[in-house]
């Protein structure tokens, strides 16, 4: 029996409060499961709003302070973003009040999970706790209920949080990202060399995967 190709590696920059983030990751989904190619996909830390306090702001209020988003514009991007992540199988359940949070704590939490080979399933977890159920995700409780409904340890989850001890960690992620001239998400890295950013859509991302492996549309690929 011949043993399987390894898998191509994509990294993926994000943050867990970026709608763009969450239609790019399925679609990118997507692409490889019409190309048949096998990912090892890794999460990266970004915060879209590391001065936002604990309290969070109001998404709407936000968005129109820091892009200059008028209120029309918002209600044409909140459906925009909720027919496609229909169409992706994602559920975006925007309203008036919907406040966005500073996502330190929820990056520690993920380098935590990523110890425990669970770092995709708590990013997934943590996506639809912020868009679709309008969680806190900046809050150390709800991060921990989050960590424990994906079947992880809730106390060990809130000692992460209490301790800090993966926040010098992020830091130093999120440095190294800037460094390396990424200033928006998503940024995905394919095989460690290719950049691509924003969400760019299921026929783009396969047209991609298939140039970067060597492949033709509809070859087989070993998982």
């Amino acid at each position: 029996m011949s043993l399987p190709t390894t898998n191509l590696r994509i990294d993926i920059i994000s943050d867990v409060v970026c709608p763009w983030c969450v239609i790019g990751y399925h679609q990118l989904g997507r692409a490889l499961e019409q190309t048949g190619i096998a990912a090892d996909i890794h999460w990266h830390p970004f915060e879209l709003n590391p001065h936002i306090g604990a309290e969070g702001e109001n998404l709407r209020e936000h968005l129109a302070k820091k892009y200059g988003t008028s209120p029309e514009g918002s209600v044409m991007a909140r459906e925009r973003l909720t027919a496609l992540g229909k169409e992706l199988g994602f559920t975006f359940n925007y309203a008036d009040d919907m406040r966005t949070y500073n996502t330190f704590r929820a990056h520690q939490l993920v380098k935590w999970a990523s110890l425990q080979g669970r770092q995709h399933d708590l990013n997934m977890a943590l996506f639809g706790a912020y868009f679709t159920h309008r969680r806190d995700v900046g809050d150390v409780a709800v991060l921990a209920d989050v960590a424990a409904e994906i079947g992880l340890d809730r106390d060990e989850a809130l000692a992460v949080l209490g301790d800090e001890r993966h926040a010098a960690e992020v830091r130093r992620e999120q440095q190294f990202w800037k460094s390396q001239g990424i200033d928006g998400v998503p940024a995905i890295v394919f095989a460690q060399k290719h950049l691509v950013t924003g969400a760019q859509g299921v026929a783009t991302f396969a047209s991609i995967l298939n140039q970067i492996t060597g492949s033709t549309p509809g070859e087989e690929h070993e998982h």
